[in-house]
């Protein structure tokens, strides 16, 4: 069955950096749109990036465009979302998702926090 598992979170301080790591099983990877979702406190969830299956192609959110990169590594059956410059507002724990699959993984809880 489709397995997704998020790692990568932790507490940072604001300007700080994180690279999340999400490594996926159990469908055709390499064909697959990854998205990375967030859900901060409170909040619902919501998009925040996402690759086309070649990585050739990449959408943000507006408020984390020129701040996240999102990228894959199709030999590896990973995406992964590296974090720079974070601020507090990106508190959340965060989600990636095959557009193959309804399926959600665990989460990486990210906190920024001086």
């Amino acid at each position: 069955q489709v397995q997704l598992v998020e790692s990568g979170g932790g507490l940072v301080q604001p300007g700080g950096s994180l690279t999340l790591s999400c490594a996926a099983s159990g469908f055709t990877f390499s064909s697959s749109t990854m998205t990375w979702y967030r859900q901060a406190p409170g909040k619902e969830r919501e998009w925040v990036a996402n690759i086309n299956s070649v990585g050739n192609i990449k959408n943000y959110i507006d408020y984390v465009k020129g701040r996240f990169t999102i990228s894959r590594d199709n030999a590896k059956n990973t995406v992964y979302l590296q974090m720079n410059m974070l601020k507090p507002e990106d508190t959340a724990v965060y989600y990636c998702r095959s557009s193959r699959s309804a399926s959600w993984g665990q989460g990486t809880r990210v906190t920024v926090s001086s």
